[in-house]
């Protein structure tokens, strides 16, 4: 798919500076950029690189004013970084808007679908699912029975949507990502054994929600596990029965969320962190990666270590975790010190 400068120019509310006929059919780094591309400057440590870019067409910002011959043609905007992330926004509805429903892929009878579905090869609807407007649902999709899917929603190939599941409009489900999956319910017996508890719940993920490849969320014991709005989940995250997210959330990729534990609005968790269940974390809460969290935190904390503690007393510790050895070896010294003056 190919657009000229002015088409650009045209979406972006920019100005041309050069040959508004100049094609592109790709986006590139502009030091990486080759005929044909579209890129970018907006930082000037890169200024150097557009002297010598082989891309055809550059957003710049209105007050970019080249200091020698440049060969790329210019598009003159407010604010290149902003543009250029709106043209991102654009490409990718562009690319992303297939519609039609491919074979094989099977449809229950009863299922329920709106205006402009995609449904990719080998894909599966099931008994009484509904779904809303403008979805896409990629190729080796599973949706389960009575299923409810929004408008606007997006499924990468391979991802898993279980029973009852209910999802809200304007999501973005990776490939990958299992919904609904059992919770992780097991009661012991007097023979040692285990017993399965019934996981009867479901899930509910409301809009503007994204979840990333491989992460999974397990569908309730009784009730819902919920997933509020504008909630971000990164890749390969864990999120256990009957936990609930508050709105705004933001969760990188490697953490496990225990059973029954309430996150709330606008909480911001790295990498890697571990969250014991049946917990109450307040509003706005930061916890830094690798930190494992087992106790009630309240709003407005910031938090690291493992188990984790207040950020500034961690790292007024970390000073001395750093130096134990030297600490150790003073107080040996000290000790021998004091005993030859006891002598």
């Amino acid at each position: 798919m190919k657009f000229t400068a002015a088409q650009i120019a045209g979406i972006l509310e920019g100005e041309v500076v050069g040959n508004p006929d100049a094609e592109v059919s790709r986006l590139a780094k502009i030091e990486e950029g080759t005929p044909g591309s579209l890129t970018f400057l907006s930082n000037p440590k890169y200024e150097n690189y557009i002297y010598s870019t082989q891309a055809s067409i550059t957003i710049v910002n209105a007050t970019f004013e080249p200091e020698s011959p440049i060969t790329t043609t210019l598009i003159k905007v407010a604010d290149a970084y902003g543009a250029f992330t709106r043209l991102l926004e654009f490409y990718n509805q562009v690319k992303l808007n297939k519609t039609g429903i491919e074979q094989p892929s099977v449809i229950s009878d009863n299922a329920k679908y709106g205006e402009n579905l995609y449904l990719g090869s080998f894909s599966y609807i099931g008994i009484n699912a509904a779904i809303g407007d403008n979805v896409k649902i990629y190729p080796n999709v599973f949706i389960g029975d009575n299923v409810v899917i929004g408008n606007n929603v997006t499924i990468f190939a391979g991802a898993k949507i279980y029973s009852e599941t209910i999802i809200g409009s304007d999501c973005t489900i990776h490939s990958g990502a299992i919904i609904g999956a059992d919770g992780f319910g097991w009661a012991p017996t007097p023979d040692g054994s285990y017993k399965k508890v019934p996981q009867i719940g479901n899930v509910v993920i409301e809009d503007f929600v994204d979840i990333g490849s491989c992460t999974t969320i397990d569908r309730a014991t009784m009730g819902s596990t919920v997933i509020r709005k504008g909630v971000k989940l990164d890749n390969q995250i864990q999120i256990a029965h009957n936990v609930e997210i508050g709105e705004n959330t933001v969760i990188a990729a490697q953490t496990g969320v225990a059973g029954s534990t309430k996150i709330g609005k606008n909480c911001q968790i790295g990498g890697q962190v571990g969250i014991v269940g049946h917990l109450v974390i307040g509003n706005n809460v930061r916890i830094q990666a690798q930190s494992g969290i087992g106790k009630n935190i309240p709003d407005n904390e910031t938090l690291q270590g493992s188990p984790a503690f207040h950020l500034p007393d961690y790292m007024k510790s970390y000073v001395h975790f750093k130096n134990l050895p030297k600490i150790a070896s003073d107080l040996d010294e000290l000790k021998k010190t004091t005993n030859q003056n006891n002598k």
